[in-house]
């Protein structure tokens, strides 16, 4: 018989242990609950809490008359999965699925798939879709969730640019405007120089995250109030706009260019109506493009420099003119080259003819390099005299600096200072006609509208309202008198008025016009030598319907131009310079309330042969070559 294995002294034990264990815990959670129960909230809140930004509609963007929209923002759908939860069979079916819906085949097709077999969480597979594309997904998943692939469909704002551009695969005004990029930033144009405003400020809240990680706003906690993107009106015509792309794009095809670019800029307050350069893009695929050719982001007109050429002997003339060493009747000696630096160094005519004694006027009409370089010589008793004074007038017209427009990326161009490396004789002749220094047209543009206006040096401007406030004219101050001012704009007239190859094709019947032509070489720096049969050919001028009151001047370049026919001083294309000037000149004049019924008396001061005379019925122009 087995004895008794029953014991009270060992159950009392048992029984003790339990209790102490009992208390032990009860302290020790007594110790979390109580003693650390603040502490151990505050942690829990922090792990669980969090902020969420609400995003703000960012600005729209309209042309100068407030109905046409450039660009907008809309809601989109942005295509994640969470794949954890699905198995191998169901992830090869949604991948299959949303790559037919996408249209995706090749390296995206494989990327997708991957992305949806990776068992991640949380993997975004297109950062946008089509709203057609997310009714397909919805479809497919059997209902307005596309929970039961593990999809997940999230809005998104999308940045969008409704308008085509002149030309095919382009959308208007790209080069002016910029982009979006997918993280909402400003890329090129307006949209970058103007970020914070079109961009506003998100509202930030509180949020919580439940047990499964899901982010739960409360739009009632606000930690910081934001606000929306401000609207804005640009200073150009959408309808001119349109019509600049239109002949940028034929010039183009017509001369073989690598690029062709024009503003048009209202003289007196800076506006810019038209602003263009060909080629452009379709700002809405601009994520392709970044992949493939994302040098055509590059705006021309403000961020590409060039030597001008023959355009400078303008500025020349404004030196030489205001220093009172020339006037437009002095006489000079053009034997068709000129010897500088005691012998070491010379300046050709184009043609390398002579044309014997000619005034000053008719050696800019005739774009003559060795009058421009005497003429120049004669700002001073010494070389690096006339040099500081020459030099002293570029800066004085905006050159070497940025303009301000307010577009991003502006560059302030290339020029040597001669109080820093002292020019010789060949570097004040060059720097005459317009080599040996690099520009942008944008500050061709301000330059010619000083020497047009009056003399007063306007800040560019592409922005007219923000928030329906109008953005003001900022002049740089007064860098000429009224009087040399219209002795320029008498040069100009000049140039296209008796020099029967530009009279022809450049001149409009009823109106007014003037400007200055320039053909120069292009240095190529991979092979050290000049680009053979390939000319930078630029054009700058006026329009006016009253004489000597110019409504419009006009700065347009075609670069790398490819002349059919070559001879001595004759580098022709079947679009020459001055053939798109007037084109793009009589667009603008005759763009519908662009400019005043009545034109605005000339600026004070301005002489009184300046002065509006009674408007010429304007006439169809010459039909183009």
């Amino acid at each position: 018989m087995l004895g008794r294995t029953d014991s009270r002294a060992r159950a009392l034990a048992v029984l003790l242990v339990f209790a102490l264990v009992a208390v032990t815990l009860g302290m020790r959670l007594s110790y979390w609950q109580v003693t650390r129960r603040a502490e151990l909230a505050a942690m829990a809140a922090r792990q669980s809490s969090t902020t969420y930004a609400v995003p703000v509609q960012r600005g729209s963007i309209y042309d100068r008359t407030g109905t046409v929209l450039l660009a907008t923002s809309v809601t989109r759908d942005r295509l994640a999965m969470d794949s954890k939860d699905q198995t191998p069979d169901q992830r090869a079916q949604t991948a299959a699925t949303v790559n037919q819906i996408l249209g995706y085949t090749g390296d995206a097709a494989t990327t997708l798939t991957a992305n949806v077999e990776s068992g991640r969480p949380y993997v975004v597979l297109a950062q946008v879709i089509t709203p057609d594309q997310a009714d397909a997904i919805r479809a497919a998943s059997g209902g307005s969730a596309p929970t039961a692939f593990g999809l997940i469909l999230e809005p998104v704002q999308v940045r969008q640019y409704p308008q085509p551009g002149g030309a095919p695969n382009t959308t208007l005004a790209a080069h002016l405007l910029g982009f979006v990029n997918a993280a909402g930033q400003g890329q090129y144009g307006v949209e970058q120089y103007y970020q914070a405003q079109l961009a506003g400020k998100d509202t930030v809240v509180a949020a919580q995250r439940d047990g499964a990680g899901n982010l739960i706003p409360d739009t009632s906690s606000v930690i910081t109030q934001g606000y929306a993107g401000k609207d804005m009106e640009l200073t150009i015509d959408a309808s001119l706009q349109m019509a600049l792309e239109q002949e940028l794009l034929a010039a183009w095809i017509a001369d073989r260019a690598k690029r062709v670019s024009a503003v048009v800029m209202d003289p007196y307050d800076g506006e810019v109506y038209a602003y263009a350069s060909y080629p452009s893009y379709n700002e809405n695929d601009y994520q392709q493009l970044a992949n493939t050719d994302p040098g055509v982001f590059t705006d021309p007109i403000v961020s590409t420099v060039y030597e001008p050429g023959s355009v400078f002997k303008l500025p020349t003339a404004a030196a030489v003119i205001g220093a009172g060493v020339v006037s437009p009747t002095t006489m000079f000696n053009d034997p068709g080259h000129l010897t500088l630096d005691g012998g070491l160094t010379h300046v050709q005519d184009a043609d390398l003819k002579s044309m014997g004694r000619i005034t000053f006027a008719k050696g800019v009409a005739y774009s003559r390099n060795v009058v421009a370089s005497q003429a120049a010589m004669r700002l001073g008793k010494t070389t690096a005299q006339a040099a500081k004074a020459l030099y002293a007038e570029w800066i004085k017209l905006g050159f070497g600096q940025n303009t301000g427009i307010d577009v991003a990326n502006e560059v302030p161009g290339i020029l040597h200072d001669p109080s820093v490396t002292p020019w010789r004789q060949i570097d004040l002749a060059n720097g005459s006609f317009g080599q040996g220094m690099a520009v942008t047209p944008i500050q061709l543009a301000q330059a010619y509208a000083a020497m047009v206006n009056g003399g007063t040096l306007i800040q560019p401007r592409v922005v007219k309202a923000i928030d329906n406030q109008d953005t003001p004219t900022v002049s740089k101050g007064r860098v000429m008198t009224p009087q040399l001012s219209s002795t320029l704009m008498g040069l100009m007239r000049t140039v296209v008025s008796s020099v029967p190859f530009y009279r022809s094709r450049t001149l409009i019947p009823g109106y007014e016009v003037g400007g200055k032509t320039g053909t120069a070489q292009i240095w190529d720096t991979a092979t050290n030598s000049w680009k053979v049969n390939l000319f930078n050919y630029s054009f700058v001028g006026y329009i006016a319907r009253q004489p000597g009151h110019p409504d419009l001047v006009v700065a347009l370049r075609i670069e790398e131009g490819r002349p059919t026919v070559i001879r001595q001083g004759e580098l022709e294309m079947p679009v020459m310079s001055f053939e798109l000037f007037r084109r793009i000149a009589f667009d603008a004049i005759t763009t519908p309330y662009l400019v005043p019924e009545a034109a605005a008396a000339p600026p004070s001061g301005l002489p009184a042969g300046a002065s509006p005379a009674p408007s010429a019925t304007p006439t169809a122009p010459p039909a183009a070559p």
